[in-house]
């Protein structure tokens, strides 16, 4: 059976059938878009036919594809933009400890305590670990902290604001003395006391994540020299604590277990040297590294430092791209919103029933609190003036010495860091320590945070000249 051709008369008149059909149901999804982002969802849904009056039905439009890319792209949800905040990491970080500590004050604190005292169990042939929920959290989830640190670090000494020597100096000195007088504090109050005295390091933390969300409140008013400042001070703070950690807290080694982290570090080289690239490797290796670290009597967080320095910088296969940066901006929100903040939760449980003041001077709560409020503003504030008397360095830019002393102050929240420390320091100590040194903690950390809020907010001018196209330290 044979066809006849159409005639073009025909052609023409179906395609205009065609062509009024596509623009009445494109009418109809505009108008139902609009309905969607209208606060009178019913003022929007108009369904417009072909033989009504405007420019839609005459076959024109006012609307460019531009108006119909951005009505078609769905409005940015509140999570999303609480999530871009820079003070959501410290925000939600505060809000775990906060529930920590109302659980732990309320009938709940029975399964607060079960859920966090959980014994969880791997055996993989002949290795067997087995150790409570909190442990894992602390020597697990708290590695992928280490090692993002790791990897900032070394981001930092090659490309980053420690690569130039001159930045170095006032950070690093100001850090040296923000760890030695917090400990001279509490060593202070606690000579006498051989259980206690393992806790000297606890207050010469800093939490940088704390730090930067209290900073964060004060907007555009806070210049960036100021947080490149606090930020590299809390890398050489990082420093200070991985090895004090790799040297203070290291007991029981396990020859052949160390032997297996000896053999695991000569594979990384090999496969940096290598210019290996594919990150699985590197975390297989990494793994396994860990477990031997867990093993050997070293403290298994340090893996992750360890680990981070064989992430290649540069890539070879795509030249302008970095495997470390991909892989750090990757761990960013992972460490923000679940590292820290479960760590935060099942650290912070204080349980406040019958306390008195008599806990609160005791000299471990004591010499934590007064390290971190005062040690940590005389110690920072007192060598930063002395290298800049001395001429071996200047304020940075647009810092004034009272702006200086407001960061120095911000230093003394030690929280997320200090519990760390005091849970290595106090876990298998005689006398149970952990509620002194928690207690110890939050009221430094919230004295320190309130003061540098205080005194940043006064000695701050109002109308900060920070550039629009100014980068915040990663």
């Amino acid at each position: 059976m044979c066809f006849a051709p159409r005639s073009s008369g025909q052609i023409t008149s179906a395609s205009k059938v065609k062509i009024h059909s596509k623009r009445f149901f494109k009418t109809c999804l505009l108008n139902f878009l609009k309905a969607e982002q209208s606060p009178d969802k019913t003022e929007g849904l108009k369904h417009e036919r072909p033989d009504d009056q405007g420019p839609l039905a005459a076959g024109t439009t006012d609307i460019t594809p531009d108006t119909e890319i951005a009505m078609m792209k769905p409005q940015e949800s509140f999570l999303a933009k609480f999530f871009k905040m820079e003070s959501a990491g410290g925000i939600v970080l505060m809000l775990a400890a906060t529930l920590a500590v109302v659980l732990a004050n309320t009938p709940l604190r029975t399964y607060y305590a079960l859920f966090i005292d959980t014994p969880v169990e791997i055996r993989v042939g002949a290795i067997h670990i087995a150790k409570p929920l909190l442990l894992w959290i602390n020597d697990g989830l708290m590695a992928i902290f280490f090692f993002l640190v790791g990897l900032e670090l070394k981001r930092e000494l090659l490309e980053g604001e420690l690569a130039d020597k001159r930045n170095i100096i006032l950070p690093g000195v100001g850090a040296i003395g923000g760890m030695a007088v917090p400990a001279l504090i509490y060593v202070y109050f606690n000579m006498n006391d051989s259980a206690a005295m393992k806790g000297w390091a606890i207050p010469a933390a800093t939490d940088i994540a704390f730090a930067l969300g209290v900073l964060s409140l004060l907007g555009s008013r806070v210049p960036i020299s100021i947080k490149v400042f606090l930020t590299s001070l809390a890398i050489f703070d990082d420093i200070g604590a991985i090895v004090i950690i790799a040297v203070f807290y290291t007991e029981n080694i396990s020859p052949v277990a160390l032997a297996v982290v000896g053999f695991c570090i000569p594979v990384l080289a090999l496969l940096n040297w290598r210019h290996v690239e594919a990150k699985s490797l590197y975390i297989a290796v990494g793994v396994v590294m860990w477990v031997a670290m867990l093993k050997s009597g070293v403290h298994a967080t340090l893996a992750g430092v360890l680990l981070a320095m064989f992430i290649p910088m540069t890539s070879r296969e795509e030249p302008g791209t970095s495997p470390l940066k991909s892989l750090e901006h990757d761990l960013h929100a992972v460490v923000a919103f679940v590292v820290l903040p479960v760590f935060a939760f099942a650290n912070a449980g204080l349980n406040l029933a019958g306390m008195g003041m008599e806990q609160i001077f005791h000299p471990v709560p004591l010499g934590i609190a007064l390290g971190l409020f005062v040690g940590k503003q005389v110690g920072i504030f007192s060598c930063c003036w002395a290298a800049v008397a001395l001429k071996l360095t200047d304020l940075p830019k647009g810092v004034s010495w009272g702006a200086l002393y407001g960061a120095a102050a911000l230093c003394g929240v030690g929280f997320t860091m200090s519990l760390f420390i005091g849970s290595l320091a106090f876990e298998q100590t005689a006398v149970n320590l952990l509620f002194d040194e928690r207690l110890g903690i939050i009221l430094g950390s919230l004295a320190s945070g309130a003061v540098g809020y205080l005194v940043l907010k006064v000695t701050l001018p109002a109308n900060a000249d920070v550039p629009e196209d100014a980068t915040e330290p990663a």
